[in-house]
């Protein structure tokens, strides 16, 4: 593919500044992502034109292999030119068209012979750097011990929880039964103080005697008397004097 040579950032024709500074290799920049929409609105993303598009982002290096090849008209992806050449390539590793793409740097020793670098990712038109293996299992691990932390806090509070409920319950329980227990208690004293002042009181004392001409009053039509089954209280003299000797009395008065 003859591709028109791209210039570094901040470098174009008539600049006369200074081209910005590579960042270092090995560079963490996984906290930034690029996209062009302009780009991806006038070219289809597919595995040939991919990597003009990865040439535009911060990520590329312009020292690379493939570099040179793109400043000489080659395809900047033709393996049978890379693998004469010994230093920084890209190269395009896993590709799904059109939403994932996976580029990879690698220093090339041989023609056989490289050491990958870092990894890149174009998803759905946003280019990424994937994380190092070791900051994926710093990362994975820190939110596990994360969240068992956080477990054994729950499970420690609800514990102490449980633990000041059922004390609240037994000190509420206590009272209750206490409670229950000395009002029984109390019940039966009284009933025995009752029953032994009962025993010690003398009986009570007769009613006095009806005064002389004093009539009851005759009870109501309907009204009913003292049950048949009450029985006389055999203390009590049989005959009521006043009423029985009324008559009497009025006889010799008359």
């Amino acid at each position: 593919m003859a591709a028109t040579p791209m210039l570094p950032p901040n470098l174009g024709p008539g600049d006369g500044n200074a081209p910005a500074a590579p960042l270092p290799p090995g560079t963490d920049m996984t906290g930034i992502c690029f996209r062009d929409q302009l780009w991806l609105n006038t070219y289809p993303l597919d595995h040939n034109l991919v990597f003009d598009y990865f040439a535009l982002s911060p990520f590329y290096d312009y020292t690379c292999n493939n570099e040179q090849l793109r400043m000489r008209s080659i395809h900047p992806l033709d393996i049978s030119h890379l693998s004469k050449m010994t230093g920084i390539e890209f190269m395009v590793s896993e590709v799904m068209e059109p939403h994932l793409f996976v580029m990879r740097k690698q220093k090339r020793d041989g023609p056989e012979k490289v050491t990958p670098m870092l990894t890149y990712y174009v998803l759905d038109g946003s280019i990424y750097q994937a994380p190092q293996l070791c900051n994926v299992f710093a990362a994975r691990v820190g939110r596990a011990l994360y969240h068992i932390s956080k477990a054994f806090t729950t499970a420690a509070s609800k514990l102490e929880k449980i633990g000041h409920d059922s004390e609240n319950e037994n000190v509420s329980l206590e009272p209750k039964a206490a409670k229950e227990t000395i009002d029984f208690k109390e019940v039966k004293r009284v009933d025995h103080i009752l029953a032994s002042l009962q025993r010690k009181l003398p009986p009570a004392p007769q009613p006095p005697p009806f005064p002389e001409g004093y009539t009851p009053p005759s009870t109501a039509e309907g009204e009913q008397g003292p049950p048949e089954t009450d029985q006389p209280d055999p203390k009590l003299p049989l005959v009521d004097p006043i009423l029985d000797q009324g008559p009497s009395k009025r006889q010799k008065y008359a």
